[in-house]
């Protein structure tokens, strides 16, 4: 299975390292393949790294401006023009996608795939990885735009929230 991870490229705290290292290495080691913004630095460079010792493969869609950090010795490595073509690539490459901790750009990318799912533009399934917390408050917003009727489909038919790694690989595997 190519599952899409849309994590931030920041160097953070083991707290965010060591899981996001443990769902790369359940993902390798399943014989699964990374797709991901071809990074080689920060947390991206930890999930790589974790895919690629556990035997998994390495599918990188980043762009021209971000090229210089690209990942060398990938199994396979897309440049986008631009930010919308490669989530646009990234999204296409995937059959599944994971959420895990990140900034403004990984917030993008999510809501760009639940848009799609929203409207019935796609099935994949997606998984909110919640790694510490992280994203306690937004799991509160969705679960009320869903109470106040801001969703036109429940909730969990849009995303999984897992709190540890093997849930998110776990329920990604039995939806697919």
């Amino acid at each position: 299975m190519n599952i899409c991870v849309f994590l931030s490229a920041a160097d953070l705290d083991e707290r965010y390292t060591r899981p996001a290292r443990e769902f790369a290495e359940l993902l390798g080691r399943a014989g699964h393949t990374l797709v991901w913004g071809g990074s080689d630095v920060g947390l991206m460079k930890v999930v790589a790294d974790g895919v690629q010792e556990a035997g998994g493969r390495l599918l990188g869609v980043s762009v021209e401006f971000l090229a210089n950090k690209a990942r060398p010795g990938v199994d396979e490595m897309v440049i986008a023009p631009d930010l919308a073509e490669r989530k646009r690539l990234l999204l296409e490459k995937a059959d599944a996608v994971v959420i895990m901790v990140g900034g403004t750009g990984t917030l993008d990318e999510a809501t760009e795939i639940l848009e799609l799912k929203k409207h019935g533009r796609t099935d994949k399934p997606v998984v909110l990885l919640n790694t510490a917390g992280f994203y306690d408050g937004l799991e509160t917003q969705f679960r009320r735009m869903e109470a106040e009727g801001f969703l036109p489909r429940p909730l969990a038919e849009l995303m999984f929230f897992a709190d540890e790694p093997a849930a998110a690989l776990a329920h990604l595997e039995s939806a697919t």
